[in-house]
């Protein structure tokens, strides 16, 4: 389970024409770089001023013990705020006020993190089997403080025996695997929505066949973190 956005590792390597760029346009690159994460946290301090301190904090623990960790490649500290920040923040105009939600492979914390310093309202379970990603998880619970509303659960999304009225993840899996994972933490009226890239469609027609032998129907959603930031896509999956 990776933090990736549209199939794309955060630790791949750079291109051959990356290595070799010139000098100017390797700081031209990074001024540019820099502009984009300003322009997206302030997109974020003027929609959310109070949970910005917070979202500062897990990105410096992200740049620094994240990318430290191997949770995280060491190319994604110059654009946490643009490529992960963002992409999970756009949920929380589609979560429920005061529901309880599953945050499924959660890996670095993302979307599950950024959701809980945004919402104060939400509670939120980490779901993640690896031991050092759970590790991090819960030294960034402790440090940020939200240990009274997030809790770190290690195991596989299928193994957990509770139910949620939400199910979210980032980057997991396919739908179609997602669904077997995730259909049985639903509760009564429970979804799961999924961020996605330019897959969803595709994603959805794939996974015809298992939405129907359980009943439930599947939706692309659009979504946008702040009203300057791009576009994000989900899939919204829900009881028929």
């Amino acid at each position: 389970m990776t933090d990736a956005v549209d199939g794309v590792r955060p630790d791949s390597v750079a291109s051959s024409d990356d290595r070799e760029a010139p000098a100017a346009q390797k700081i031209g690159g990074a001024a540019s770089t820099d502009s984009s994460e300003a322009e997206a946290r302030q997109g974020v301090v003027e929609r959310y001023p109070v949970a910005v301190s917070g979202l500062d904090a897990y990105a410096s623990l992200l740049a620094g013990r994240g990318i430290e960790w191997g949770l995280l490649g060491p190319r994604e500290a110059d654009r946490l705020w643009t490529r992960h920040l963002l992409n999970s923040l756009a949920l929380c105009d589609v979560v429920g006020w005061g529901v309880e939600v599953a945050d499924v492979g959660s890996g670095a914390g993302l979307p599950g993190i950024p959701l809980a310093l945004a919402r104060p309202d939400l509670r939120i379970t980490l779901i993640e089997p690896l031991l050092k990603r759970s590790q991090f998880l819960e030294l960034a619970v402790d440090e940020l403080g939200l240990g009274e509303r997030v809790i770190v659960w290690r195991g596989r999304a299928e193994e957990c025996k509770q139910t949620f009225d939400l199910v979210t993840c980032r980057a997991v899996a396919r739908l179609e695997k997602l669904l077997k994972w995730t259909h049985g933490l639903f509760a009564d009226g429970g979804e799961l929505v999924a961020l996605k890239g330019e897959s969803a469609e595709e994603e959805v027609a794939a996974a015809t066949k298992i939405l129907r032998s359980k009943g439930l129907a599947a939706k692309v959603l659009e979504l946008r973190a702040t009203a300057t930031s791009p576009g994000t896509r989900a899939i919204r999956v829900h009881r028929g």
